[in-house]
């Protein structure tokens, strides 16, 4: 039998500090930027797409998910998408 260990879960990533205070709005409060929104799914979605061969179809789903994430974080801005 191989050996029974795992690997740590990894830690959330915290959301992006403004790197320029101008962001900073009555509807964007934290200062976030789009491409900071949505790291987990970014992550996912880039990932796929530098080991596949065949991104347009396998990595499908992670496309979807960071596109629902980035229109909910979009919504709660404030912004209809």
């Amino acid at each position: 039998m191989g050996s029974a260990t795992s690997s740590p879960a990894p830690a959330s990533k915290p959301a992006a500090l403004p790197s320029n205070p101008s962001l900073i709005t009555e509807l964007n409060p934290e200062g976030l930027k789009p491409c900071c929104a949505c790291p987990d799914t970014k992550s996912a979605r880039d990932q796929c797409f530098m080991g596949s061969e065949k991104p347009e179809i396998e990595c499908k789903q992670l496309v979807e998910a960071h596109i629902a994430c980035m229109k909910g974080c979009l919504r709660l801005q404030g912004l209809d998408v």
